[in-house]
């Protein structure tokens, strides 16, 4: 009798077991095409703020005023993501993951898609640059939820010994979406001329980001729900207020949570949209004259990207094995040493104009930081938290970070090296870096930590 027991519960956990199995494919997929729209979406805008809105939204200014003014409405996202947060953490930690995604998704494609619908400074005058700012910040409110979830999903579905390497997942979704913004836009200005970009070629990305919307929204609809999640509710752990409780109990994590992710903000938009700026306009209009065109530097980006993916993996291994903390310190170390030196790399007067080898080494030491930094966060942040409000906690300081270290990295770096030279960008990702660094060494390791608590 006992041993029929034993063998029907033993089969009930091999098919339990499965069914986990199965899903994890799922939500592994759910949660890298959502961080790859959030980076495609962003980058999209980054770009287009860089090169096209300028013309297009503030053309009747001084040409960098209008860049400056540009890249403005380019941080107003990053503000309204707290806001978000907010929002989808408090109904991701009482409603569940699953729902709370799928909602979230769905603000942000609508907001990126209307962006390509606008009209344009000429036909509208300030109602344009109105409606372009309110679309930013739908935007930015759906953006607020979608990352904490996407790291939950994969990382409430992982083995203890291996959530760094599943959160990498989601950070993976990051060089996805760059590379399909870039290759978008590259493909664009190889067959058409700058008139034809400004006239309707800019809106040809935001339009086709329905595309992966509608994509992503499949996957997610036939995901399951987390097993953690799942064992809260069933043991009556789910709080009626998770904000409340999350600056109740863990505002300090709330704090080291957005000085970790601040540093990789300010080196990823250094990198992708201020230094496309500086490589490929000229000194009065807010550049360094380096002589690159836009679509040389795009294919260098698409380039340097994929080193980004690779260390992101890499750094999620080694996180897996050596903790999360050492990982993250040394990449803060080295992100001080690099600040101080790629500067020299983009320098005219030291490397003189159109260097592909200096602007190269830039790019791909930069974004091997870049990935070495950002993806161990997946795992890091959700561990800091307890289950109950890992959604809330993990994505309010993920989103904080976004004001700090991103919303106005283009417009500081652009008026930084137009009034004091591109040293003085160095010297403000090295302060993030420090920053960075104080904020996980005043963490605890959490590579063993009991994750369903």
């Amino acid at each position: 009798m006992s041993e029929a027991v034993e063998s029907t519960a033993g089969a009930v956990a091999g098919k339990a077991q499965a069914l986990v199995r199965d899903s994890v494919k799922t939500v592994i997929a759910a949660s890298m095409v959502g961080t790859a729209i959030e980076f495609y979406d962003f980058y999209a805008y980054g770009t287009a703020a860089a090169n096209y809105f300028p013309h297009i939204f503030f053309d009747k200014t001084d040409p960098t005023v209008a860049l400056l003014a540009s890249l403005l409405t380019f941080a107003i996202a990053f503000i309204a993501r707290p806001l978000g947060s907010l929002v989808f953490g408090h109904f991701g930690d009482r409603m569940g993951r699953k729902t709370t995604l799928v909602v979230s998704l769905m603000t942000m494609g609508v907001g990126t898609f209307l962006i390509g619908c606008l009209p344009t400074y000429d036909q509208w005058g300030v109602a344009a640059v109105a409606l372009l700012c309110l679309l930013r910040f739908v935007q930015g409110i759906g953006l607020g939820g979608e990352w904490s979830g996407a790291a939950l999903v994969a990382t409430e579905n992982a083995p203890e010994d291996k959530r760094a390497l599943y959160g990498s997942f989601p950070e993976l979704g990051a060089p996805i979406g760059f590379f399909l913004s870039n290759g978008t836009y590259f493909l664009l200005e190889t067959f058409n001329d700058s008139d034809a970009m400004l006239a309707w070629g800019w809106r040809v990305p935001f339009l086709l980001s329905a595309v992966l919307v509608i994509i992503g929204l499949v996957v997610r609809v036939h995901m399951e729900e987390t097993p953690i999640f799942r064992m809260a509710q069933e043991k009556k752990q789910v709080v009626k207020a998770p904000i409340v409780e999350v600056f109740r109990k863990s505002w300090v994590q709330v704090l080291q949570a957005t000085f970790l992710v601040a540093v990789t903000y300010t080196l990823f938009y250094t990198l992708a949209t201020w230094s496309l700026a500086w490589g490929t306009k000229a000194q009065g209009e807010g550049g360094g004259g380096l002589g690159f065109t836009n679509q040389e530097y795009l294919l260098m980006l698409m380039i340097a990207i994929c080193v980004f993916a690779a260390f992101i993996v890499i750094s999620c291994v080694n996180a897996d094995k050596f903790g999360r903390k050492r990982v993250i310190i040394t990449s803060s170390v080295l992100l001080v040493v690099f600040s101080a030196l790629f500067p020299f790399l983009l320098n005219g007067e030291v490397v003189g104009q159109r260097n592909f080898l200096a602007n190269m080494v830039f790019l791909c030491v930069g974004f091997a930081l870049m990935g070495t930094a950002f993806g161990p966060i997946g795992a890091f942040l959700p561990e800091l938290f307890d289950a109950n409000v890992r959604y809330s906690g993990s994505g309010i300081g993920y989103n904080l970070a976004a004001i700090v270290g991103a919303a106005f990295v283009p417009t500081i770096a652009t008026w930084l090296s137009s009034h004091w030279g591109v040293h003085s960008v160095g010297i403000y990702l090295g302060v993030m870096a420090v920053c960075c660094l104080v904020a996980v060494l005043s963490c605890h390791e959490t590579k063993d930590v009991d994750f369903t608590k």
